[in-house]
């Protein structure tokens, strides 16, 4: 039965001191109404805990704030919660994308992630169009999704909050990609559990990659912080040929730095024994964190995103279905996921908030015991990335 106010409450005991669940927790359909963000529809959790965060529907259902009893954990970028209307796709040679990049999580794909690319297009069978020019990490990030419902699910005592809705990536003479996302929050909890699913909806054999952009700020994010993963293996960086410029390693963040430039690294990770891949990011001094949980099956690889620019400030914890070398480095492997008619893959994650020194210490035991992270700020990468499956995740 749900936690409420350091009490376990029944359904009938809380529906006798309200009128209505929304009291306590709830979901709610809005219009932000200003600036960049207005014509966006949202959703807005509340989950009785202090969770609270909200689901862009116009947007991927991507999550957009998150915050817990006044803390924030989501990131806010200076771009906003821009309305998809004023997305240039192909804009700034395919760096429009930073431009609509803000939110705790950002989905990309769903036939392409990471730098810009030109791939043939030879499987779509129409002659005047002779390749497929991706921008920077995909197009399904501002898409709308026809919202197919949302609401509360009572089961026994126990309360679940969901949201469901479909988000089409789709044209003629080329790819007909759905992505079917559920969210769902249990009242009282402290968790966000996403349920995806992409279908390849027409007839044309399609790529299909997939990444998750999860970015996490202040106070999260702090001077002292520290990245909490298995990492078995420091595979890449971008920055290894100056690694100490910037006099920032991958397990702690500094203050925050005027012009520093991003720095992405590539982890390989340990599972636990149920295929579980954890990482977090803890403020040990302030008592409070956030932590990822994804099964290694669905997302192979995993990327750590530093970017602790002033006036940025954000730490991104990056499931993905590839390696970050690419699209062709995937191909020459034989690593690219095609998808005919009517196939579809799953991917199932949790966002877990911890709340206070216990749950984060907790979590950095639990992390620990599968794989203990390489004990030096500055690994040498090794280059070596492990064979990535094409089934593993069907």
């Amino acid at each position: 039965m749900p936690q409420l106010y350091g009490e376990a409450i029944t359904r009938r005991d809380l529906a006798s001191r309200s009128g209505a669940l929304s009291q306590f927790a709830g979901v709610r359909l809005s219009t932000l109404g200003d600036g960049v963000e207005r014509g966006n529809r949202q959703l807005e959790f509340r989950t009785g805990s202090g969770l609270r965060f909200t689901v862009l529907v116009d947007r991927a259902m991507d999550i957009a704030e998150c915050d817990h009893n006044g803390r924030a954990v989501g990131w806010h970028s200076p771009s906003g919660f821009r309305n998809p209307a004023l997305h240039e796709y192909e804009g700034e040679g395919g760096l429009g994308w930073f431009r609509s990049m803000s939110g705790l999580l950002i989905t990309c794909g769903l036939d392409h992630v990471l730098f810009m690319h030109d791939d043939p297009a030879g499987h779509y069978h129409y002659g005047p169009r002779e390749n497929v020019s991706s921008s920077l990490h995909g197009r399904i990030g501002t898409i709308p999704a026809r919202l197919t419902g949302y609401g509360e699910e009572w089961r026994g005592d126990e309360c679940v909050l969901w949201a469901e809705g479909i988000v089409q990536q789709s044209t003629v003479f080329g790819e007909d990609l759905h992505l079917i996302r559920r969210i769902e929050a249990d009242v009282g909890g402290n968790e966000i559990r996403l349920h995806d699913r992409v279908v390849n909806h027409g007839f044309y054999r399609t790529p299909h990659m997939y990444c998750y952009h999860i970015n996490v700020s202040h106070p999260v994010v702090a001077e002292g912080s520290r990245y909490v993963a298995p990492v078995r293996d420091v595979i890449w960086a971008a920055h290894a040929g100056d690694y100490r410029a910037q006099e920032t390693g991958y397990r702690h963040f500094p203050a925050p730095i005027a012009n520093f430039h991003e720095q992405v690294w590539q982890h390989e990770m340990a599972p636990d024994d149920r295929g579980r891949v954890n990482v977090a990011i803890v403020n040990e001094a302030m008592g409070f964190g956030f932590e990822v949980e994804t099964l290694k099956s669905q997302f192979p690889a995993m990327y750590e995103w530093q970017n602790l620019h002033a006036g940025h400030y954000a730490v991104g914890i990056e499931p993905s279905t590839n390696h970050v070398l690419g699209k062709d480095f995937a191909r020459e492997r034989g690593e690219l996921i095609w998808l005919e008619h009517g196939e579809e893959r799953r991917y199932d994650s949790i966002f877990r908030i911890l709340p206070d020194g216990d749950t984060v210490a907790d979590a950095v035991r639990r992390i620990e015991a599968v794989c203990r992270q390489p004990d030096e700020d500055y690994p040498e990468p090794s280059g070596q990335f492990p064979p990535i499956s094409k089934e593993s995740a069907a």
